[in-house]
């Protein structure tokens, strides 16, 4: 069986939100998958699963979340070879040019990492509804089908 991890980082509720999502999709596939919060998690974790979700927040100005910095620095550390990736996150199109920069942060650093992108980042303007979930459930099936392979 598939193991996914889901990490997940919020302010607003409108992240575990998502992250709600992309693990209930999983569950429904029949992947082992846990989720949780990022200042409560090691990015060594990653090394354990089949595939690797990030569900970041970006502050203000295209800022990673301040709980995530340390995971988003250990995750440089890491060799993610053979490992399935993909990251989601919900923004706020207000913020222009910035708009959910850190999803595209955490996406290319877990890129270094040897890890395989497996699905195109979700970006989500402010709480997930309609078309959104369509996409984060494709999301996660493109992730699945990758691993699967």
């Amino acid at each position: 069986m598939a193991t996914a991890k889901v990490i997940f980082a919020t302010i607003t509720g409108n992240n575990e939100d998502v992250a709600d999502i992309i693990t209930e999709k999983f569950e429904a596939l029949g992947v082992d998958v846990t989720q949780e919060e990022i200042s409560q998690a090691d990015a060594t974790e990653f090394e354990a699963v089949d595939i690797c979700v990030v569900v970041p927040y970006t502050y203000d100005e295209g800022a990673l979340p301040e709980e995530g910095l340390d995971f988003y620095d250990d995750l440089q550390e890491l060799d993610l070879t053979g490992k399935i990736y993909g990251c989601a996150g919900s923004g706020d199109t207000f913020y222009e040019d910035d708009y959910c920069r850190a999803v595209t942060d955490f996406s290319n650093v877990l890129k270094k990492t040897g890890a395989t992108k497996a699905a195109d980042d979700v970006f989500v303007n402010l709480a997930p509804e309609g078309d959104d979930i369509t996409h984060l459930d494709a999301f996660v099936e493109q992730l699945v089908a990758a691993q699967a392979k």
